[in-house]
C-alpha cells in the first residue's frame, strides 16, 4: 500500500470518527434541550395554577372587605352575627359571582313574597334525600348593601307563616350557635349546611368581624 492511500485511509477513519462525535454531540443538545423544555412547561403550567389560586383566593377576600362593613352594621342593628352574614353570603353567592349575585344582587339567595322586584331562575332544593332542580322567585336589590339588609330584615321580622321563625338565630352567642339556628330554623335543605357556615367561617377568619 503506498503512502498516500495509507494517509487516505487515516483521514477517512479520522472524519468517520469525528461524524460520529458530532452526531452524539447533536443528539445530547437536542435531547437536553427537550428535556430542559418539559420542565419549563410543567414549571409554567405550575405556576399558571398557582396564580389562578392567588388570584381567586383576593377575588374571595376582596367580596369579604367589600361587604363586611354592611354586615357589622347588621350586627349592631339587628344583632345578626357579622360572621353568620358574611359566611351565608360568600356560600350562597359563591363570593358574588352567581348569576342571582353580579346581576341582582341577591347575595343570600332570598326568596320574593309579596309585591316585590322579583326575578325566576332555576335552583337546586334537597328533597326527598336527593338535589333536584326547581325554578323560584328571587328577591330582587338594588346593590349588596341592601341585601344584607334584606337578610336582617327576614332573621327579625321572620316570614308571614311565622314571625319568630328565626328568633334562634339572633339569640345565638358564637358561630356555631347561630350556623347550628339558621339550619334548624328552616333556612335551606343542605343538610350539611351547618356544617359549611361553620367551614366558611372558620377558613376565612370571619369571626373576628364579630369583635365590633
Amino acid at each position: 500500500m503506498t503512502y498516500d492511500k495509507k494517509r487516505r485511509k487515516a483521514t477517512s477513519k479520522i472524519r468517520s470518527f469525528f461524524r460520529i462525535i458530532l452526531q452524539l454531540l447533536i443528539f445530547l443538545f437536542v435531547a437536553a434541550n427537550l428535556l430542559n423544555f418539559r420542565v419549563i412547561q410543567t414549571s409554567d403550567n405550575r405556576n399558571d395554577t398557582e396564580l389562578a389560586n392567588q388570584v381567586e383566593t383576593i377575588t374571595e377576600y376582596n367580596f369579604i372587605r367589600t361587604i363586611a362593613p354592611y354586615a357589622q352594621e347588621s350586627q349592631e342593628k339587628y344583632n345578626v352575627l357579622a360572621s353568620l352574614t358574611l359566611a351565608q353570603a360568600a356560600l350562597e353567592s359563591n363570593f358574588g359571582q352567581s348569576g342571582l349575585a353580579a346581576k341582582y344582587y341577591n347575595l343570600f339567595g332570598i326568596k320574593a313574597y309579596g309585591n316585590v322586584p322579583t326575578v325566576t331562575l332555576e335552583t337546586k332544593e334537597f328533597e326527598n334525600d336527593k338535589w333536584v332542580t326547581v325554578k323560584a322567585q328571587f328577591r330582587v336589590y338594588d346593590g349588596w348593601k341592601e341585601s344584607v339588609e334584606g337578610h336582617a330584615y327576614l332573621f327579625t321580622k321572620g316570614t308571614t307563616w311565622n314571625p319568630k321563625q328565626y328568633a334562634s338565630v339572633l339569640a345565638a352567642k358564637n358561630y356555631k350557635e347561630a350556623a347550628k339556628a339558621v339550619q334548624t330554623s328552616g333556612y335551606a335543605t343542605d343538610p350539611a349546611y351547618t356544617e359549611k357556615l361553620i367551614q366558611m367561617i372558620e377558613s376565612y377568619g370571619l369571626d373576628q368581624y364579630d369583635k365590633i
